[in-house]
């Protein structure tokens, strides 16, 4: 599986959602259904000024980036770009956003709708492995930076940010001059890997895909030829580990 997710589609999905009171914006930049195993989907999240989301969990394995505003992830502040991950059945949280508001893209390998607020939901939350990790910042480069960063990174295809763990979690990063092919290293026990373009332009066939587009690329499929267009590209990886086999729902 091969999925795209594009500014035009999250432009025609914008829509505003109500959370606790605040009026927050969601826009669906990738979409591919409702598959429980594979079904990869990222959309773009506007937190308003000085609202606060509150601690809560999901019930899949998510990467969250973050790409303009500030605030804290707990005790941590956000900046940007700020990679974070947490597993499934992992709470985290709040998230407050400063002045600025906060947008961010939620990430994930399924498909899944609405959030377990910890202070309603403690209940449903399943024991068994929690994971989460941030890296970050990651500073978006200009044209003469990604050239010079395709330069120095170039012969070694793909910077870690987050080293691939056991479980197949990692995070890195790829920059590329003109017509330079992307090199990076696939794991056994990844579900696939988000590509999302971080600045400048990268050629998938017949068509680029600018800032903050993005796709994913399913394990089972080999991985296509990506290319820097023209100016270069920078492109953060999101390796995408499998979801811990105690969250799944016994078999009758």
């Amino acid at each position: 599986m091969i999925s795209i997710g594009t500014r035009q589609h999250g432009a025609t999905r914008r829509r505003p959602i109500d959370v606790r009171g605040d009026r927050y914006y969601k826009g669906e930049w990738m979409e591919s259904g409702e598959d429980p195993v594979l079904s990869p989907t990222i959309f773009l999240i506007e937190q308003p000024p000085n609202a606060t989301l509150v601690p809560h969990f999901h019930r899949q394995n998510q990467f969250q980036l973050f790409i303009d505003g500030g605030g804290m992830l707990g005790k941590h502040a956000v900046e940007t770009v700020t990679v974070h991950y947490a597993g499934a059945y992992t709470g985290y949280g709040p998230l407050v956003a400063d002045g600025r508001g906060i947008k961010y893209f939620t990430i994930r390998p399924v498909c899944e709708a609405g959030m377990m607020p910890l202070d309603e939901a403690r209940d449903k939350m399943i024991r068994g492995p929690k994971r989460h990790e941030s890296v970050g910042p990651v500073r978006v480069l200009d044209e003469a930076g990604r050239l010079a960063a395709a330069c120095d990174l170039g012969k070694q295809g793909e910077h870690f940010l987050l080293a691939v763990s056991d479980e197949g979690l990692g995070v890195g990063e790829v920059c590329l001059g003109l017509g330079q092919s992307m090199s990076m290293q696939r794991h056994a026990q990844s579900q696939g890997e988000f590509v999302v373009v971080l600045a400048g332009r990268l050629q998938f066939g017949e068509r680029e895909l600018v800032q903050w587009e993005s796709l994913f690329v399913s394990a089972d499929e080999p991985f296509p030829d990506l290319r820097g267009a023209e100016g270069g590209a920078q492109c953060v990886i999101l390796h995408c580990p499998p979801k811990e086999k105690v969250y799944f729902p016994p078999t009758v």
